[in-house]
């Protein structure tokens, strides 16, 4: 019986699939500096996780066990992907799974913040019983997403499920992705199966940090690990100018960021991902402009399920 460690831990879906084909899978944590020891002593073939666990060279090279190593979710930062795959390893992840899940967390943030959600709900637990009409006046100036223009910087998977809920909100999209330069947007139109088709032409980056109201990234971080949004990008965004990184944290300077936020050049922005996970710096935090979450993007309980069932029907295949 093969040993799957799920480390950093796999929806029912998957293990079913697995331990239904004679798989065993493992989902105690093992904690990072534990986790060569245990892959070592328990012979583990194939290890799955997410973006706590960190996967690197100096791991891959004392595992020879090792035969596969599986990323619930898109990104691959934490794993040494190219030098795996030089020593043989299988390395897969679930690019589809959880691309609705993470679009509709850009929306949620946006949603917040345009109606100032992130303060009143923080506020009317404690004020609104004696102060309701100064917190209504307080939040009473919020604005329509409708009529916005969205740059969305990587037009993946996740940059076009991002585009399809703006365009259903009456938004204007305008796409930058440094690899796609056109590419056909299809709507299922009202559920019925006959998809609606849009061309879409990818701008210059230079446009989209010029001319979008709204800001969303969704592309892996580089390979210099620079931010993509840095002091020079932000002050040549439009005033007022909304962003949301639900993508990795570092790709926009954080300090840039807080400086563009304190003077009112960005309005506002939704966090998903920072740079110092699992310990975000207290001043992004508690800042007053941000709507923020604890890395949750494809955290759904229809996403991971996804992610479960497609790392399963792969890892099967894989070991058939």
């Amino acid at each position: 019986m093969k040993k799957i460690l799920a480390n950093d831990g796999l929806e029912k879906s998957g293990i079913d699939i697995l331990t239904a084909h004679g798989f065993e899978v493992l989902t105690t944590h093992v904690p990072q500096e534990e986790l060569v020891s245990f892959i070592q002593t328990n012979q583990i073939p194939a290890l799955l996780v997410r973006s706590a666990t960190k996967v690197r060279k100096e791991l891959i090279d004392v595992c020879p066990s090792l035969q596969l190593i599986g990323r619930g979710g898109v990104g691959m930062d934490n794993i040494d992907v190219e030098y795996a795959r030089s020593k043989g390893i299988l390395v897969i992840n679930t690019p589809e799974a959880s691309t609705q899940s993470v679009a509709e967390l850009v929306f949620a943030h946006l949603f917040s913040l345009a109606r100032n959600l992130h303060l009143a709900n923080r506020e009317m637990p404690e004020k609104g019983h004696e102060a309701f009409n100064d917190l209504k006046k307080q939040y009473a100036k919020g604005f329509e997403l409708a009529g916005k223009t969205m740059g969305i910087i990587g037009f993946g998977r996740i940059g076009q499920a991002t585009a399809r809920l703006a365009l259903g909100l009456g938004m204007k999209v305008l796409p930058y992705d440094p690899v796609v330069q056109k590419t056909e947007l299809s709507i299922d139109f009202l559920h019925t199966g006959d998809d609606f088709i849009i061309q879409f032409d990818t701008v210059a980056l230079e446009e989209v940090i010029t001319q979008s109201d709204i800001i969303t990234l969704h592309v892996p971080m580089p390979a210099n690990k620079q931010p993509i949004i840095g002091v020079s990008e932000l002050d040549r965004m439009k005033k007022g100018v909304i962003l949301i990184n639900t993508a990795r944290g570092g790709i926009i300077d954080e300090d840039a960021l807080l400086n563009v936020l304190n003077s009112g050049h960005v309005a506002a922005a939704g966090l998903d991902v920072f740079m110092n996970e699992p310990k975000p710096r207290t001043d992004l935090l508690q800042h007053p402009r941000l709507s923020i979450t604890p890395h949750i993007g494809g955290s759904t309980v229809e996403g991971q399920s996804r992610i479960g069932k497609e790392l399963a029907e792969k890892i099967i295949s894989f070991f058939s």
